[in-house]
This record gives C-alpha cells, sequence and structure tokens, in this order.
C-alpha cells in the first residue's frame, strides 16, 4: 500500500470511524472495492482513486460540516491535512456531487475551489461509491439510489437532486463495468 493510500485511510479514520461507526463502515467497503478496480487504471491513477475512495465522506464527519455540502467541506478539510489537490478535486465532485451543490445553491464555491476531472477515475470512485450501501454491502446502482431515496424521503435535498443526477451516475457505473469487462463487484 502507498504512502498516500496509507494516510487517506489512517486520516479516514480518524475523522469517521468514533464518531460515525455505520458511514465508517460504508467508507471501508467503499476504498476495498476501489482497490479492486484500480487494477484497470495506471498506477499514479490507481493511488488516486484509492485515496479518494478513503476519504470521499470525511466531510460528514463532526468538526468537517461547514457548507452542509459533505463534498465540499470535506475537499476542503483534505488541503488543510495537505492531501494532494488532485484527492481533494475527486473528493469534491465524487458521486454527481455538482447536481447537490447546484440543488444548495452552492455550484459557484465548488466550481471556483475544485476541478472536475471527468475521467476514468470519476468514473471508478463513482462506481465503488453508489454500488456499496451505508452498512458495506454490496448492490446495484439502481438499489443504491432507491435505498438513498427511502432513507431521506422525498422531499429531502438528496432525494431531488438525485432525480437529476440518476442518468450521469449511472453512466458512470455502466462505463467501469464496461472498462472492468465483467460482472459488477
Amino acid at each position: 500500500m502507498s504512502e498516500l493510500i496509507n494516510r487517506a485511510a489512517m486520516l479516514a479514520e480518524s475523522y469517521l470511524a468514533v464518531a460515525l461507526p455505520t458511514r465508517w463502515q460504508h467508507v471501508q467497503a467503499v476504498a476495498a472495492k476501489a482497490a479492486r478496480v484500480a487494477p484497470i487504471l495506471s498506477d499514479a491513477d490507481a493511488e488516486a482513486l484509492v485515496a479518494a475512495a478513503w476519504l470521499h465522506d470525511v466531510g460528514y464527519a463532526p468538526g468537517v460540516t461547514d457548507t452542509g455540502l459533505h463534498s465540499l467541506d470535506g475537499a476542503r478539510e483534505l488541503l488543510k491535512n495537505e492531501i494532494p489537490r488532485r484527492v481533494a478535486d475527486l473528493v469534491a465532485y465524487h458521486s454527481c456531487a455538482i447536481f447537490e451543490a447546484t440543488e444548495r445553491g452552492l455550484a459557484d464555491l465548488l466550481t471556483a475551489e475544485f476541478v472536475d476531472e471527468r475521467s476514468p477515475v470519476t468514473d471508478a470512485l463513482w462506481y465503488a461509491d453508489m454500488t456499496t450501501g451505508p452498512s458495506g454491502h454490496s448492490l446495484s446502482v439502481n438499489a443504491r439510489l432507491g435505498e438513498v431515496r427511502q432513507r431521506y424521503g422525498p422531499e429531502h435535498v438528496v432525494t431531488r437532486f438525485w432525480a437529476t443526477a440518476e442518468p450521469t451516475l449511472v453512466a458512470a457505473v455502466s462505463r467501469t463495468e464496461e472498462r472492468l469487462g465483467t460482472q459488477p463487484m
């Protein structure tokens, strides 16, 4: 395991394991899935993917939440912790965060501070996150979207942004599955 991935795992654990144990289960499973997907990428891309998978939900941690957009709050925190900019960018935009940012009136802030690289690495991160349930179990992207809608309820901002983001998320997951050349993990 690279130094960056090791550091990312330790940082995520420090923010989530005690404060948000269910979220920590999810993050561990997303990172494990990202590590299984990583061989389809170059070494540098694989390292960025797995590090971002460990860190993608740090923005939910107590003391990190600021704007209410966990991807933005987490990415900002990562820069404070001297995590590479590319990893922070991946976290900032993970799983269609731009759609949630728009719904929350934060899109200008997100786009001013972070870069959306739109790459196979982005797709792979979204795949790992959107095919992993809240307690770490694997499921299809459609089941995951249904689970999120049920958990948050019909009027919640998260449910509303999924309505717009769903085709983009499903396409990213499909592209990763095609790159893997196998059935979903």
